[in-house]
C-alpha cells in the first residue's frame, strides 16, 4: 500500500504578518508533486496565508480549534470561523496544548467531535513524555490517547483523521527517537487502528512523525515502513530547511 506523504509545518507562536508573508513567498517555490504540503500559521495570519496560497497546492491549516460551535468563550476560534475563511483542517491535541493549557483527553475528544460535525479534517497528535518511556509505559499512554481521543468515531468519520506521533521528549530538544523506536511506535499505532477499524482503514491512514525532524534526518525517517511524513516545528520556519524536508518526502 503506497500512502501519500504529508509534510506539515506547525509555526506555533512565531512569525508576525510581515515575516509570514515573506516566508510564504519563499514557500511558493516548493515543488512537491507527490507530497501533501501543509502549513499552520498563527490565527492572525490564517486568512492572509490562505489568500496568498490560493493558487498553490500548499494547504493552510489551523493550529487548534475550540470544541464549542459559538458562545461566550473569549479568545477562542470555532470550526465555523475557520471554515468561513477557507480553512478545512485543524491540528488537535498537540503536546504543547496538552501540557501548557491542560487539555485533557475529554476536551480533545470534544474538539475532534466539533471538527467532524463541521466536516473538517484533523491532524490528531499523540505522544509520551520521557518518564513514560523510561518506565516502559509509552505504549499504554499512546493507546489511551487514541482510545479516548478518536476511537469513538465511526469508520467514515475516522477517515478524515491523520495521526501525528510526537514523542514529547524529542520536541524542540534536538533529541530524535531512533529509527527502531519510530517504526516500532508507528507500527503499534497502525495495529491499534487495525484492531478498531479493520485492515483497509489502517492501511490507508497516514501516520506522521513529529520530533525534531530536520533536513539531515528526514530521508531516513520518511523511509520507514509506517511513517507517512512529518509534523515539522522549528525547521518549518526556515524555507530552505522546510523545502529540503519536502524533497526528502518526495523521494530525495
Amino acid at each position: 500500500m503506497k500512502r501519500k506523504k504529508i509534510v506539515a509545518g506547525n509555526w506555533k507562536m512565531n512569525m508576525n504578518l510581515v515575516e509570514s508573508k515573506n516566508l510564504i513567498s519563499d514557500l511558493k517555490e516548493i515543488s512537491a508533486e507527490n507530497v501533501d504540503v501543509k502549513i499552520a500559521p498563527s490565527f492572525t495570519n490564517l486568512y492572509m496565508a490562505n489568500s496568498s496560497l490560493e493558487s498553490s497546492k500548499i494547504e493552510v491549516v489551523s493550529q487548534d480549534i475550540h470544541h464549542e460551535q459559538k458562545g461566550a468563550y473569549t479568545g477562542e476560534i470555532s470550526a465555523e470561523m475557520l471554515l468561513s475563511i477557507g480553512i478545512e483542517t485543524s491540528i488537535i491535541g498537540h503536546s504543547e496544548r496538552r501540557k501548557y493549557f491542560n487539555e485533557t483527553d475529554l476536551i480533545l475528544s470534544k474538539k475532534v467531535n466539533s471538527a467532524v460535525q463541521n466536516s473538517m479534517k484533523i491532524i490528531f497528535c499523540i505522544g509520551e513524555e520521557l518518564s513514560d518511556r523510561n518506565n516502559s509505559n509509552h505504549f499504554e499512554i499512546i493507546k489511551s490517547q487514541l482510545t479516548n481521543g478518536v476511537f469513538h468515531l465511526e469508520s467514515k468519520e475516522f477517515k478524515s483523521v491523520v495521526i501525528a506521533y510526537e514523542p514529547v521528549w524529542a520536541i524542540g530538544t534536538g533529541m530524535t527517537a531512533n529509527s527502531h523506536q519510530i517504526q516500532e511506535m508507528h507500527e503499534f499505532i497502525r495495529n491499534l487502528i487495525k484492531s478498531n477499524y479493520g485492515v483497509e482503514i489502517s492501511e490507508n491512514v497516514q501516520i506522521l512523525y513529529g520530533g525534531s525532524v530536520k533536513p539531515t534526518n528526514a530521508e531516513e525517517i520518511f523511509s520507514l515502513k509506517d511513517v507517512d511524513g512529518g509534523l515539522i516545528g522549528g525547521a518549518s520556519l526556515n524555507s530552505s530547511d522546510f523545502s529540503n524536508i519536502v524533497k526528502a518526502a518526495n523521494g530525495g
